[in-house]
């Protein structure tokens, strides 16, 4: 079952979580990082992306950008400040972005769960991604983004989470983007009633972060290895919504060059193997693949899906890479070929159209998203989801809770 557990966060005060709170380090690279940092040196990206206060060209695996992390992390506790908890507890973090709304618990779970595969992970890991969250987590000694976990709704939760909602809240601000984030600190009474919710959910599904989740594993194998007793780090920090909550944007994909191919041939040779007619930017169902070519949109066609596929076989993607971008534009490897590009669904069909008519790219993708059903099937399949394949939205923001280990 799952396990969720109570912990001593270091946060923000309420009056400085705004100017605290940062998008994910791996959702921006360094130039942007140091962008939505400038004129705040209270945001978190200072501690999470250190490079952005170091000379350009700094590699960003370097032994100076670790140093500087720890002491960005020391400056911060003393500016913003940051305070620990007098006590350990959860939180219940909400997330508003336009007219979706999500509702989530904060607090650590077990690695050794995820280890067992009772928190399912989707993809896999980059070595180099995991060495450089696994230094950051034992140079700060603290993980400090959290784990996006999904698991199938439950009533009990629900009703314990809108109990929660009903107290005062802790934070409650607008970032940047947009998105409103407001959190609740759990009282004394219902935090044990939420530990028991939890322990009746059978897995807990990876969203997002699965770096971090795999990074915290592997810093607990190498504190352990010190002969220390560390059982803070026996636990990822993470927030777990509901799966009748939790929204999934399509990943898009952008493509440099037709190779010897014009757009009209290209296109003929669409044609033979596909249905292709004109339409929208954004598919409107399964199945369909919209395509941006020659300043014009189209929809193609896959056709219905065989159903002795896998769960992952089955999905867009998928069937867009085995049908069209491996045979007709010869990308064997979406990971490793320079030739193609992802684009994130908040950014939008505009984002593809721009890059295209630039000239920076030769063809543009837009896919329907997979779903969060099609997600879990493919996890309690024992399988991986493919390369970019979904794009989760609101983000949480690093900062507001970290866990010390």
């Amino acid at each position: 079952m799952a396990l969720i557990v109570p912990f001593r966060a270091l946060r923000p005060t309420p009056a400085s979580a705004a100017r605290v709170a940062a998008v994910p380090y791996d959702v921006v690279n360094v130039g942007e990082a140091h962008a939505l940092a400038a004129g705040n040196p209270l945001s978190f990206l200072h501690v999470s992306r250190a490079e952005i206060d170091l000379p350009a060209q700094t590699d960003p695996y370097s032994d100076v950008v670790y140093r500087k992390a720890v002491d960005n992390f020391d400056t911060l506790k003393r500016q913003a400040p940051l305070v620990e908890e007098d006590s350990p507890s959860l939180y219940v973090y909400r997330l508003k972005m336009g007219n979706h709304v999500q509702t989530g618990v904060a607090g650590t779970f077990s690695i050794d769960e995820y280890e067992r595969g009772v928190i399912k992970k989707h993809e896999h890991t980059r070595p180099d991604k995991e060495d450089d969250r696994t230094r950051h987590m034992i140079e700060l000694r603290a993980q400090t983004g959290p784990v996006f976990l999904t698991y199938r709704a439950s009533n009990t939760v629900d009703t314990i989470v809108n109990d929660v909602r009903r107290g005062s809240m802790l934070f409650d601000f607008t970032a940047p983007d947009g998105v409103q984030h407001t959190m609740w600190r759990a009282d004394e009474g219902k935090v044990p009633d939420l530990v028991a919710a939890f322990d009746a959910i059978p897995s807990l599904y990876i969203a997002d972060g699965h770096h971090r989740a795999a990074s915290a594993a592997r810093a607990r194998q190498q504190l352990r290895a010190t002969g220390a007793s560390h059982c803070e780090s026996d636990r990822v920090l993470a927030v777990a919504f509901p799966d009748s909550q939790t929204q999934v944007l399509p990943y898009n994909r952008v493509v440099k060059s037709l190779g010897s191919q014009s757009p009209t041939s290209f296109l003929a040779k669409l044609r033979e193997q596909f249905d292709v007619q004109e339409g929208p930017a954004a598919p409107a169902r399964r199945g369909h693949v919209a395509m941006f070519l020659d300043g014009r949109w189209q929809t193609i066609d896959l056709g219905e899906a065989p159903r002795d596929l896998s769960a992952s076989d089955r999905l867009d993607v998928s069937r867009l890479q085995q049908k069209l971008l491996a045979p007709l534009l010869g990308i064997g490897d979406v990971r490793s070929d320079k030739r193609i590009d992802f684009v994130g669904g908040a950014r939008g069909t505009a984002e593809l159209e721009q890059l295209v008519t630039s000239g920076k790219y030769a063809v543009a993708f837009s896919l329907y998203p997979v779903s969060v059903d099609d997600l879990m099937q493919v996890c309690d399949a024992g399988g991986i989801m493919p390369p970019k394949s979904t794009w989760f939205e609101p983000k949480l923001r690093d900062g507001l809770l970290s866990h010390l280990i």
